[in-house]
């Protein structure tokens, strides 16, 4: 299997970043010597991804800890900025506990004794708008607290920590809360925000990041009371590599001793990458992130036992009709949407959507994550008539989209390439429809640097180019994302089915 990248440079080195896919907001922690890794998942379903690796550079999938998104009918519909904001994992009293924001609802918690679950229903533990990025802290004295951060779009105010005194059980705050870190006061200071909280040589510490994505910086806080004052300082910035707005992140440290931290640089239509940098404690007593605080490019790997050269999963045979742990539905998923079947391929029903021309606005879309800078996407697809109108495809979705496949007209099944820009309403042919008698196509997208996308068909008589290229776009808070899809007009008669096979992302 070629994959489209690879970390482990297999020299005892590894290469940034450690997960070159859209890892947003990751938080990882330790349990014995094995490491789980979180990151945002936003309104997609099932959401909270959890990762395992044993050395930090090599990961895998192993499961969601939130089948659904909750309020549930909230989430019945794309809300692609909406739902599962920058969660915290912790492993505390034998259970593994997630806490994360709805910027739209409050603050979340799920906990289970297994990483793979089964997990708890989502227990609401704050309510309220602009409460994100909640952490907890559970202290040696029996003490547990909660920080979390605030979203101007929703509350009218950020740049603050808000803490708790919490329940030792995680499901209740045990007073209103205060500020404990008001960057307003700091000067140069601005979007504070993701932070997380530690404890280490008798200091409660914060480590939060601020500045923006784009370009910010990595922030450390200590206080000997979790409720401040706290003093600061800037621990991890871009400095002069290549490496904008070092952001959100988290310190794990090894069973040899060694201390790493992870952290995400947005990298635009290929979403929030996630680095890993060595860290050590200076003499001072505050931490020294990457190399003097600048992020490395390759770094020997933590010690520890040689692993196996791994990444998440990206390639899919869908085993009797099902799909792998790398993919999503941009909502809650619905009983009939696909179908279970003895053999290979993924049989997606033609959904009939309101809508069902605009993409950004189809809740039965199964989508991925871009794995690399430069790849090639393909997969084999069969329309199975239908209604006319029907249509199923493979798309790079975004503020932007474009999609290429198959639709049934009044005179058979034909190829279609169409697109639509960021403010469009309605698509527009990338280029003229051709006939596909066969109702079968293999279908490519190859992707190069600056996420440029050229789409190619075989519909029988070899690899034909189709359109201009086109470049991928971001959604506000996500990378953009490859997706399947079938749908069809309203309508009473059958609306018809896709067979999507052999899903494959090479270098």
């Amino acid at each position: 299997m070629t994959r489209a990248w690879t970390a482990d440079l297999g020299d005892g080195t590894y290469r940034n970043p450690v997960l070159n896919a859209d890892w947003p907001d990751p938080d990882v922690i330790r349990v014995g010597d094995d490491y789980y890794l979180t990151a945002s998942s936003f309104g997609r379903a099932p959401g909270l991804p959890v990762l395992h690796s044993r050395d930090l550079v090599n990961w895998r999938i192993v499961g969601h800890a939130l089948d659904r998104l909750e309020p549930a009918a909230a989430f019945g519909v794309p809300r692609h900025d909406g739902g599962v904001w920058a969660p915290a994992l912790r492993h505390h009293h034998n259970r593994f506990w997630i806490f994360w924001g709805d910027p739209d609802t409050g603050i979340f918690q799920v906990n289970a004794e297994d990483v793979r679950g089964p997990w708890t229903r989502p227990h609401l533990l704050k309510a309220g708008r602009g409460l994100i990025d909640p952490c907890p802290l559970w202290d040696a004295d029996g003490s547990a607290y909660l920080v979390h951060a605030w979203a101007r779009s929703r509350a009218g105010v950020n740049n603050r920590l808000t803490g708790h005194r919490m329940s030792s059980d995680g499901t209740e705050l045990l007073d209103a809360g205060r500020v404990i870190i008001d960057a307003d006061t700091l000067p140069g200071w601005f979007t504070l925000e993701g932070p997380k909280a530690y404890r280490r040589d008798g200091w409660f510490w914060i480590l939060a990041p601020a500045g923006g994505v784009e370009s910010g910086w990595q922030g450390a806080f200590r206080s000997r009371d979790f409720f401040g004052p706290y003093e600061e300082r800037v621990v991890l910035e871009q400095g002069g590599t290549a490496v904008n707005g070092p952001h959100q992140g988290a310190w794990v440290d090894t069973p040899s001793g060694e201390d790493w931290f992870l952290h995400f640089q947005a990298r635009g239509a290929y979403g929030r990458v996630v680095h890993l940098q060595p860290m050590r404690w200076a003499a001072d007593g505050w931490p020294v992130l990457g190399d003097g605080g600048q992020p490395v490019a390759v770094h020997a790997k933590p010690k520890g036992e040689e692993q196996p050269v791994e990444a998440p999963a990206t390639d899919d045979d869908f085993p009797g009709g099902r799909f792998g742990r790398q993919w999503t539905w941009t909502a809650n998923p619905r009983p009939g949407w696909t179908t279970a079947h003895g053999g290979d391929g993924l049989h997606l029903a033609c959904s009939r959507t309101t809508g069902s021309h605009d993409l950004r606005t189809v809740p039965a879309v199964l989508v991925q994550r871009l794995p690399a800078e430069s790849c090639t996407v393909t997969v084999e697809l069969t329309l199975r008539p239908g209604t006319p109108g029907a249509r199923a495809g493979l798309a790079v979705l975004g503020d932007a989209y474009a999609w290429i496949g198959l639709e049934q007209s009044a005179h058979g099944i034909r190829l279609v390439h169409r697109f639509a820009e960021s403010a469009a309403t309605a698509e527009r042919d990338a280029a003229h429809p051709r006939p596909a008698p066969d109702g079968r196509a293999l279908l490519r997208i190859e992707i190069t640097p600056d996420a440029r996308c050229r789409f190619t068909a075989d519909t029988g008589g070899g690899p034909q180019a189709s359109g201009p290229v086109f470049t991928a776009r971001p959604w506000r808070w996500l990378g953009a994302q490859l997706g399947l899809f079938a749908t069809a007009p309203p309508g009473r008669s059958p609306a018809g089915t896709a067979a999507f096979d052999a899903f494959r992302i090479t270098s």
